[in-house]
């Protein structure tokens, strides 16, 4: 059974200095990030969501429905300015709502609301079929031993200062 992978290594074979077996691997982890990550803009597409929609309300599950725009901004990686623009379209769309906070009145929270809360579980239902499926092509058993080694590889990434540098 022949791949895109394998048809890759057969044109650059004797043109570049790699071992087959690695690029084989790292070539194919990145296709898969690749059909994984189109796959996921059809998911939100399919149900009317943009991709910074579905991450600030992911986000926003994941703290149980509600935070403060800088605890948002510092999960997404944004500016406060980013945030804020963010949030504005995120509550013109009636996905999350703006409250002004019981303890402290200076303070405003950004709530999940039940519009907010079903469109993100649309899209997760479909991404989460998506990726079933992918992953189903290998047996539960073959599932856990890739689980196992792609662990090994993360764990590697990042606690390895020295990928990335040339040796």
């Amino acid at each position: 059974m022949e791949d895109s992978v394998d048809r890759h290594l057969a044109r650059w074979r004797g043109k570049a200095p790699f071992n087959e077996q690695v690029e084989a691997i790292v070539t194919r982890l990145q296709f898969l990030v690749k059909h994984l990550s189109h796959a996921k803009e059809a998911a939100l597409a399919e149900v009317g969501m943009q991709d910074f929609e579905f991450e600030t309300l992911h986000r926003l599950v994941a703290r149980d429905g509600a935070a403060t725009p800088s605890e948002l901004a510092a999960d997404l990686l944004l500016s406060p300015a980013g945030m804020t623009g963010r949030l504005d379209t995120l509550e013109r769309s009636g996905l999350v709502g703006r409250v002004r906070s019981t303890e402290d009145r200076r303070r405003v929270d950004v709530e999940l609301t039940p519009k907010g809360q079903e469109l993100w579980m649309e899209a997760m239902t479909i991404l989460a079929e998506v990726e079933a499926t992918m992953v189903n092509a290998v047996t539960p058993a073959d599932q856990a031993i890739l689980d196992d080694l792609l662990k090994r590889l993360l764990t590697k990434a990042e606690t390895t200062r020295e990928l990335g540098r040339h040796h």
